[in-house]
């Protein structure tokens, strides 16, 4: 089963990068660069890293405690948002000429191409990432996929029975399923940006269309419907990210996950140190231990992240890729759609 799981994440991850690795290159990438002494000696010096994120803030908070623990002397200072959110924040400090984010990380990988066409990134490469497949980070060494998720379907146990449950996006147009469900925004959320677009080019406008005449009850973040799910407010989410309920299922949440027969959206998150960090050095060691075996491997043990470092492996209860239909992410094509897909989900969906 080695080889499906493995065919399965090459057929996700080659997407992700085919436009960056068919673009010339800017120059060579960096050297990947380790923690020395003297690497560390300056971040606990600068003694602070701000970390501009997406991830669902305990998940990020509890990644920044792991952190201070392997490296006394250096806080990290939690920034998070939605994905659109924070790259509308990035633009307007930017505006501003503010610079106050040290590392970013966003669900929505459009805005790590973008933040690097900008010239907002620093080429670093932190030790590890270049011995990763070439579909796994830029070829110019300015940033690299740092987690991977998906988006299923989901549901309360206690208020839907498994056999009828949904199993595919039709389902969730029957009319029994009308005024239940829930769903996340993809003018906030960077996971539900990148869902819309898949479900839009996999099915088409017209499914989306007819799924906003479902009386869906509308939030924002991609960590909202499963929470909503949880407490009984619906029993149907029609989307979300799957690294939360995975973790609320471990502690005996009434949720059960349903991927999708038509296929499940794969949403990439990537990470970069910004060029003009105030804490450069910390800003680095921070990048170093995200993507570092025991970073990616302790997001997967504690928030269900999938990784693409090839040590890290799954904890019991995630289902691998190979038994998983995927839809698969396409960053440079979803980039030119944004902005039909804010005004064609106003539309459908009257928000």
């Amino acid at each position: 089963m080695e080889w499906l799981r493995a065919a399965g994440r090459r057929f996700v991850y080659a997407a992700l990068f085919l436009a960056l690795a068919a673009a010339p290159a800017l120059a060579a990438a960096p050297a990947p660069t380790v923690a020395t002494p003297e690497l560390l000696a300056k971040a606990k010096a600068e003694g602070t890293v701000v970390w501009y994120t997406s991830i669902e803030l305990q998940t990020a908070e509890k990644f920044a405690k792991a952190f201070e623990a392997a490296h006394p002397g250096i806080k990290v200072q939690v920034e998070r948002n939605g994905a659109e959110r924070l790259i509308q924040r990035l633009e307007q400090e930017r505006g501003s000429n503010i610079h106050a984010a040290d590392v970013l990380e966003c669900s929505d990988m459009t805005a790590l191409f973008h933040w690097k066409k900008r010239g907002w990134l620093a080429p670093f490469v932190p030790a590890g990432v270049d011995k990763r497949p070439e579909d796994q980070r830029d070829p110019d060494g300015f940033f690299a996929t740092a987690r991977f998720t998906l988006s299923p379907i989901g549901y309360n146990t206690r208020l839907v029975k498994p056999e009828d449950a949904p199993k595919s996006y039709a389902d969730l147009l029957d009319p029994k399923w009308k005024g239940r469900m829930v769903k996340a925004h993809p003018g906030y959320s960077g996971t539900i940006m990148t869902v819309t677009f898949a479900i839009s080019r996999d099915i088409g406008w017209d499914y989306l269309k007819k799924l906003g005449q479902q009386q869906i009850m509308q939030v924002q973040s991609a960590a909202d419907p499963p929470k909503k799910v949880a407490q009984g407010e619906r029993p149907v989410m029609a989307d979300g990210g799957e690294y939360l309920p995975l973790q609320m299922i471990e502690i005996g949440a009434p949720l059960a996950l349903v991927y999708p027969s038509e296929g499940t959206p794969a949403i990439p998150g990537g990470a970069a140190v910004a060029v003009d960090a105030p804490h450069p050095n910390a800003a680095r060691v921070f990048a170093i231990y995200l993507f570092s075996r025991d970073g990616q491997q302790l997001l997967a043990d504690m928030a269900r992240l999938r990784s693409f470092h090839p040590e890290v492996t799954l904890p019991k209860g995630m289902k691998p890729l190979g038994e998983i239909k995927l839809m698969k992410a396409d960053p440079a094509a979803q980039e030119k759609e944004i902005e039909t897909i804010k005004k064609k989900y106003a539309e459908y969906f009257g928000l």
